[in-house]
């Protein structure tokens, strides 16, 4: 199922994101990775799940393994590819491999960079950007590789892009924007938001481009976690009264403090987006209750 057939009907698509397991799937198809058994508890509340590629460069199970292993689970993946371990053969040969797979959908990104990850001796690639990236794979949507040759049986698949709208100056990222969406992207899915402002400004400029974008929403498990991303990721922005809000309640109440910050949010931008992309960080219990409060149901 190709999250762009959903769009196209006019559904508000809703996915959601695991990481996979650091180690192998065991061969003993009655054990699932952790992957799986968070994806199944995802299923029945979102249309697809994201699986992310070696996330904050840490290395981990391929997400083309685990993708493949949650769709034989009746699990439909969106299976995330990133440049930075990649040159543009393997880049391709895994494109193709996955579709022949099964594989219907891919978030085509550059990726976090080695110095932020448990390898931090390891040599980025980084062949092509994520423009260059999703182009690539535009080209062998019409059967032809990068270089130009032909190829045989060429994938039919949705590609999505990553749009940050806390991005400064703004116009910059809107610029890249256009470039994915020119290139071949076909959906977006925003980089985590916070502050209302920040994407009701964001969502005015890029709504021009009539190109689905589903808002990007990660729990905000505590007032640490809200402040360590203040200051050390680039482009997000927690309000301070965020912070206020979750450190309010005692620990064992914060998922649920977690599910209404995160529901109201969604409840508020809604009717400006085509979707919503849930990054629970292992809390998917949460997600029911996100969508809830958000009066949202798959």
């Amino acid at each position: 199922m190709k999250l762009t057939t959903l769009f196209d009907k006019g559904e508000f698509v809703i996915t959601g994101e695991v990481g996979p397991i650091k180690g192998a799937i065991h061969r003993d198809k009655s054990i699932e990775p952790s992957c799986a058994i968070e994806a199944l508890h995802l299923n029945q509340h979102v249309h697809a799940v994201n699986v992310t590629d070696n996330q904050s460069a840490v290395m981990r199970l391929g997400s083309l393994a685990a993708s493949v292993r949650l769709k034989a689970n009746g699990i439909e993946p969106v299976y995330q590819l990133t440049c930075r371990d990649r040159n543009r053969l393997a880049l391709q040969s895994d494109l193709l491999t996955a579709y022949s797979l099964g594989i219907d959908n891919v978030l085509l990104l550059t990726g976090d960079h080695i110095q932020l990850g448990d390898h931090k001796e390891a040599k980025p690639v980084f062949d092509l950007d994520s423009v260059q990236l999703i182009e690539m794979a535009k080209g062998l949507k019409r059967g032809y590789d990068i270089s130009g040759n032909r190829i045989e049986n060429y994938l039919d698949m949705a590609f999505g892009a990553v749009v940050n709208p806390n991005f400064e100056p703004l116009d910059l990222q809107l610029m890249k924007m256009k470039k994915k969406i020119d290139a071949g992207a076909q959906f977006f899915q925003t980089q985590a938001v916070y502050d209302i402002k920040i994407f009701e400004k964001f969502i005015k400029k890029a709504e021009k481009f009539k190109c689905p974008i589903q808002v990007g929403i990660v729990t905000l498990k505590s007032p640490q976690m809200a402040n360590f991303m203040n200051k050390n990721v680039s482009g997000i922005h927690v309000p301070q009264e965020l912070i206020d809000e979750i450190g309010s309640v005692a620990k064992e109440d914060r998922k649920k403090k977690s599910a209404q910050i995160a529901g109201r949010f969604v409840k508020q931008v809604k009717s400006m987006v085509q979707g919503v992309h849930i990054m629970p960080l292992g809390w998917t219990d949460v997600v029911p209750d996100i969508l809830g409060h958000a009066d949202i149901s798959v």
